[in-house]
Parts: structure tokens; sequence; C-alpha cells
């Protein structure tokens, strides 16, 4: 099984950049031990639509076209499921032992989703009530399959 995050636009460097690669890279090593092939990160050009629909339209497309066959796609998305860690790991954990080749983790441009990966969409996981940047919502993303890995390894990392 392998992850990947696709997310439109890209994040600079600096101290956010460094905090999302550090959680990434403890998800990769973790996720060894699961069955976890790799962790990818996929960020695509934000649109240059005049349109927020045909902005989100044109990223939609560009997010549901580099889909592989076989991928569950969870989409953030503030009306989303609100899920626990624990209960984000055990569905985790339900694709990896239902043979699923690929999770893809959209995150869409400061628009959001068009409706098309939103009907696609597998999960629709909400990260809070509140709004967050773009980038932030990447750390906090990796974050939680960091954890949800050592939750599903034992590790200490998680508390409860």
């Amino acid at each position: 099984m392998r992850f990947t995050l696709s997310c439109i636009g890209k994040m600079k460097a600096g101290a956010d950049k460094d905090l999302l690669d550090r959680y990434l890279e403890r998800a990769r090593k973790t996720g060894r031990g699961l069955g976890v092939a790799g962790i990818i990160l996929n960020e695509m050009s934000e649109s240059r639509a005049q349109r927020a629909a045909d902005r989100k339209n044109e990223e939609a497309t560009a997010l549901l076209n580099s889909l592989s066959n076989g991928a569950q796609l969870v989409a953030l998305d503030e009306n989303g499921r609100h899920l626990t860690s624990a209960d984000f790991s055990r569905k985790l954990e339900s694709w990896r032992n239902e043979g699923v080749p690929e999770i893809v983790f959209a995150i869409g441009g400061a628009d959001g989703h068009g409706p098309d990966v939103l009907s696609r969409a597998d999960l629709k996981l909400a990260l809070g009530t509140m709004t967050w940047p773009h980038q932030i919502a990447r750390i906090l993303l990796a974050e939680q399959i960091y954890r949800a890995m050592t939750i599903q390894s034992g590790h200490p990392y998680h508390r409860s």
C-alpha cells in the first residue's frame, strides 16, 4: 500500500515545509513495518482561471486524472466526517487489510474541491470545524498519518 498527498499549490521552503517533511519521513519509517511501501507528496499547480467555479473544476480534473486504478480517494473538506485519531487509524488499517493499493489524500486549492472530486471521494474528511491554511492542513494530515501508524504499531506516541 502507498499513500499519496495530492495537493493543489506548492509549499515554499521554510519552517512549514520542514515540519511537513519531518512528519512525512517519520510516517515513512514507521510505515515500512506495516506494509506501507511509500508516502508521496504530489503538488499540482493552481488553476489560473478567473472564476472560482472554473478554478475548482480545472483543479478537480487534475486531481482525478492523477488517480491510479484501485486508489481510495480521501478528500479533505470542511463538510467532511470528523474522525478521532484512533478511528482514522482503523480506517487506514481496514483499507490496508482489504488490499487497497493506494490511498490518495486530496487537498484542494483556495476555493476548495470541485464537485467531481467530492462525488468521487471514498471518504470526505474534515480536520475540525475551523478553517486551516492549505499549508497547515498538509502538516496536520501528515501528522495524523504518522499518528495512525504509531497507533497500529503500538508505539507510545499516541496516548489515549
